[in-house]
């Protein structure tokens, strides 16, 4: 919209309203900052949900893969053969072979429920998930037979256990006896503690070599299943369609989206929910702009009046309202985006703020499932937000634009 020299002067002059218009400018400074806040909540809420799924994804997918292939009954045996079709499968980057299952633990009368995860000791080492979270201890102490394990910090922390204690897993499958089956109860030594970062996994996840797992779960050669990455974690079922074809009736293979459907499916209902009600914050202060130039055009009329008997046209009365309201939403969007933005940065200084003002645990992550409060900017939908804002804003000068550019300055002057 190019406005001629006379038109820029008197938006200006219209932006910064004199002293007996207060309270135009008032209302005008109250549409900037609805439009500030809308702007702000979108980043801040898109944001920090972005980063919620991003966090998830990441740490659930690094420790469980993309997709398992498990044993019919819970166990491979064959899971070599199943290890290199699958490394053979086109688009699979790894297949990593490991045991998992759900036991109990013990540590000074101590008592707590764990997932044991047996993996052979180069794939625990170079598990990016695992080996960049050692919060203590190390995980090259963590070799087949040398009976040490990794514990995760909430696990460690319920036990009371640190490096170097010597924990007791419990095991159902031991020996059976004339009065039933005696529980199995092997003692290990704690060699590193571990934080990914979602509760669940602190708080239950113990890593042991799978050799030692076998041991401890009177295995034998077996393994409970085989973990698959792919090149593309959207497209696993089409990729790993040809694999599930030659293990059908031996294994069944289940991707990330079926063992973690509901979650997923949650945080994208939820995502696109406060996407449209925060939208409505900005359609709110899109009203307040409207309004404000509604009172801007009735407090002008005797000015609009004299500038159209002086030869300014219709269109320029238009292009002048319609520059002030849109100035308006714009400054409104660059201080939201700055607001948003600046938030995001101090996210977590925020969350404790408020945490220790209230006196109330804001970030529960028992809750949460996550340690701390999140955040991933995607780009697409910073442009998308900027984008609807500023439809919103434009939109809303459109009527005062022309009711002005409707004025009638006979009508106006006629007892001046």
């Amino acid at each position: 919209m190019i406005l001629s020299r006379y038109e820029r002067m008197i938006a200006r002059r219209y932006l910064l309203p004199g002293k007996g218009e207060a309270f135009i400018l008032l209302v005008a400074g109250f549409s900037l900052g609805a439009v500030m806040l809308g702007v702000a909540a979108l980043v801040i809420v898109m944001s920090v949900m972005n980063g919620f799924r991003a966090e998830l994804f990441d740490k659930i997918v690094g420790l469980n893969g993309h997709a398992v292939v498990q044993g019919i009954g819970g166990q491979l045996p064959d899971w070599r053969r199943i290890v290199e079709i699958a490394k053979a499968t086109p688009g699979v980057t790894s297949a990593t072979p490991l045991i998992e299952q759900p036991l109990m633990t013990s540590y000074n009368g101590r008592v707590e429920a764990v997932l044991v995860r047996g993996l052979n000791v180069p794939d625990i080492r170079n598990n990016p998930t695992i080996s960049t979270k050692i919060v203590m201890g190390s995980l090259a102490s963590i070799t087949a037979g040398s009976n040490r394990i990794a514990i995760g910090s909430r696990l460690a922390e319920a036990l009371g256990a640190q490096v170097g204690s010597e924990i007791s897993l419990i095991s159902p499958q031991g020996q059976t006896t004339p009065f039933g089956t005696v529980p199995r109860i092997v003692s290990y030594t704690v060699g590193a503690i571990f934080e990914i970062g979602i509760y669940d996994y602190d708080k239950s996840y113990v890593i042991m070599p799978m050799q030692d797992a076998q041991t401890l779960l009177l295995m034998g050669d077996s393994v409970g299943m085989v973990e698959v990455q792919t090149v593309d974690a959207d497209r696993v079922g089409p990729i790993l369609q040809p694999l599930a074809d030659k293990v059908g009736g031996r294994a069944v293979i289940s991707d990330w989206r079926q063992m973690n459907a509901q979650l997923f499916e949650a945080l994208a209902i939820e995502r696109v929910v406060m996407f449209c009600v925060l939208c409505i914050i900005i359609l709110v202060a899109a009203f307040n702009i409207a309004s404000s130039l509604i009172m801007l055009v009735r407090a002008k009329t005797r000015d609009i009046a004299i500038l159209r008997t002086m030869g300014a046209s219709r269109g320029g009365m238009i292009r002048i309202f319609m520059t002030v309201g849109t100035t308006i939403g714009t400054l409104g969007i660059v201080a939201g985006l700055i607001l948003g933005f600046t938030f995001l940065v101090f996210r977590q200084n925020v969350v404790d703020f408020v945490q220790w003002v209230s006196g109330q645990n804001l970030w529960d992550p028992t809750i949460r499932y996550l340690t701390i409060l999140p955040s991933k900017t995607d780009p697409f939908e910073m442009i998308a937000i900027v984008l609807i804002a500023f439809l919103l804003t434009f939109l809303a000068t459109l009527y005062p634009a022309f009711k002005a550019a409707s004025t009638d300055p006979v009508q106006v002057l006629r007892y001046e």
